[in-house]
């Protein structure tokens, strides 16, 4: 892919290739594009920090291509670390979403406190996913924290995904990728969160308060359990009659729905963040304008 000038001018471009040097004018590119400030995404001869062309804007990470000819390009997929503890069933749905198109995204790297769980077992079986056990059992060898942060960002990831990951996530990891790592909890926080607060305790302590609604929260963490920014939420119904069992399954379902909506969201980088630091996601566009999640 050819390089452009860190200016756009609707005159000429310099095009770079890895043998020679020369100028050619080409075909100015919209308007639009014109007003940008953009830089070379050749990172061995100019050392650019990402991949891409990076726009000034209200988004924390957006970018565009542009080919030879000044022509846009779709944004470059972003990579995603999905970290998993048991059945992997909100790793099947994101991971299905990026293979269909919905999340403008890839399955980069997985991580499991839990060898040989179900998500474990289904990437050993059906993908060619990178796998790394963390952390270790108490007393036995196994990755750090930072060797974790160091795997991430060799697999250049830039969003990492807690699909019902239970262990609480170091601060290395935190820190390593702040806004940048999201949870998904089985219910609407700050109710019903916290420590001791996963799988069938939520569901169990939802039905035996008698709260009428549920619904699965995505968030951001920080250094203590199901405290961070909420980013999303997708109420479902509590009725007198039903089961913990039966409000897992309803909640289970839009889970698999909110979490790939977010990550499609992120991975457009079609987002915007509040002056108070609340991020909103942009979930659909239409006559009425923006939707949000």
């Amino acid at each position: 892919m050819a390089c452009v000038a860190r200016s756009i001018t609707p005159v000429a471009f310099e095009r770079f290739s890895s043998r020679s040097c020369k100028h050619v004018t080409l075909k100015p590119p919209s308007s639009r594009l014109a007003a940008r400030s953009v830089f070379c995404p050749h990172r061995a001869r100019f050392g650019a920090p990402s991949r891409g062309v990076r726009t000034m804007g209200a988004h924390r990470s957006r970018i565009e291509v542009l080919d030879g000819l000044g022509v846009q390009q779709e944004n470059p997929k972003k990579n995603l670390a999905v970290f998993v503890s048991g059945g992997g069933s909100n790793l099947k749905a994101l991971h299905a979403a990026t293979q269909d198109g919905r999340i403008h995204g890839t399955v980069a790297v997985v991580v499991s406190d839990k060898p040989g769980c179900g998500g474990w077992e289904w990437v050993a079986k059906e993908n060619s996913i990178p796998t790394y056990a963390f952390p270790p059992k108490k007393g036995e060898p196994g990755l750090s924290a930072s060797e974790i942060v160091d795997i991430l960002q060799s697999a250049r990831t830039d969003y990492v995904c807690l699909a019902g990951f239970l262990k609480l996530v170091p601060p290395e990891i935190v820190r390593a990728y702040p806004k940048a790592v999201l949870n998904i909890h089985p219910a609407l926080l700050p109710a019903f969160g916290g420590k001791g607060y996963y799988g069938m305790n939520v569901h169990n302590a939802v039905v035996a308060s008698g709260a009428r609604v549920s619904g699965p929260t995505v968030h951001f963490i920080d250094e203590e359990y199901d405290k961070g920014t909420i980013v999303a939420q997708r109420p479902v119904p509590v009725y007198p009659t039903d089961t913990p069992q039966d409000v897992a399954r309803r909640v289970l379902e839009q889970e698999h729905v909110i979490f790939a909506e977010v990550m499609s969201a992120l991975c457009r980088d079609d987002f915007s963040w509040r002056e108070d630091g609340v991020i909103m996601i942009k979930a659909d566009t239409g006559k009425d304008g923006c939707k949000f999640v």
